[in-house]
């Protein structure tokens, strides 16, 4: 049976005696875990790898590991690609949070766009970014990462493309920015990536259902994004993002 695994957003040093988090703490109660029995722990706060630990206490609603040795074991993608995608409607963003997540993606930008059908601001957006991020997190602790891929403020398109030095992460200015596009004259996905080598840097943005509209477009080219198709089938939003997903990050 292999061992449970949690996310535990605290710095862990072996040989500490931590109260686990309250989500995880339920997980283990509803496991039925006993004293003695181990667990896998990683937290965002460390600088990388996993830890084991012990089940030293179990209280009706707290539980008390001690952390044991560290090990220094990464599931990460050699290519590291940020997704840029226009929030598809009902539950398809939950659906492709979890999926991006287990295939390895760095981070997910959410983004309105002419073409949204589901609008987000203010604190339905906060809210919304949250209820991500948890998605996020139960997706590493089941999948194995230990680096949990950040989940940014959703963004208007035209601001994110404004602010795309600091909306992504300030260490990807030479990234590779691709467009999932229409346009005739976009490049098939494979045929863009045999010029790239392994190791790199991708920003991915993909539009809504609809996809983005001819401005929209035209705009992300002025920013440097190189136009890229999946083929000639007509790809569900949430479909198309993670087939260029899988395709950056599955070595």
């Amino acid at each position: 049976m292999n061992t449970p695994r949690f996310h535990c957003p605290v710095l862990l040093k072996s040989g500490d005696s931590i109260n686990l988090p309250a989500g995880a703490a339920r997980h283990i109660q509803v496991l039925r875990k006993q004293p003695g029995d181990t667990l896998t722990l990683f937290s965002s706060m460390n600088q990388g790898g996993e830890y084991e630990a012990t089940i030293e206490h179990m209280g009706r609603s707290d539980v008390r590991v001690v952390i044991g040795a560290h090990n220094l074991i990464e599931r990460e993608p050699l290519n590291q690609v940020h997704l840029a995608i226009g929030v598809p409607a009902n539950d398809r963003m939950d659906w492709l949070v979890e999926k991006a997540t287990e295939l390895g993606v760095t981070s997910i930008q959410a983004l309105m766009t002419e073409r949204s059908v589901l609008r987000l601001n203010g604190e339905r957006a906060d809210k919304k970014r949250m209820h991500w991020q948890a998605i996020a997190i139960a997706a590493c602790e089941q999948c194995g990462r230990n680096q949990v891929p950040t989940i940014h403020p959703v963004m208007n398109l035209h601001n994110w493309l404004s602010n795309l030095s600091t909306s992504v992460t300030n260490s990807t200015p030479n990234s590779n920015k691709i467009l999932l596009s229409l346009q005739a004259d976009s490049v098939p996905l494979k045929t863009q990536l045999r010029t790239e080598k392994s190791g790199q840097q991708f920003i991915f943005l993909s539009g809504p259902e609809g996809g983005f509209s001819l401005p929209e477009e035209t705009a992300a080219l002025k920013h440097g994004f190189a136009p890229i198709t999946l083929g000639n089938r007509v790809l569900r939003a949430e479909t198309a993002a993670l087939i260029a997903l899988a395709a950056l990050t599955i070595e």
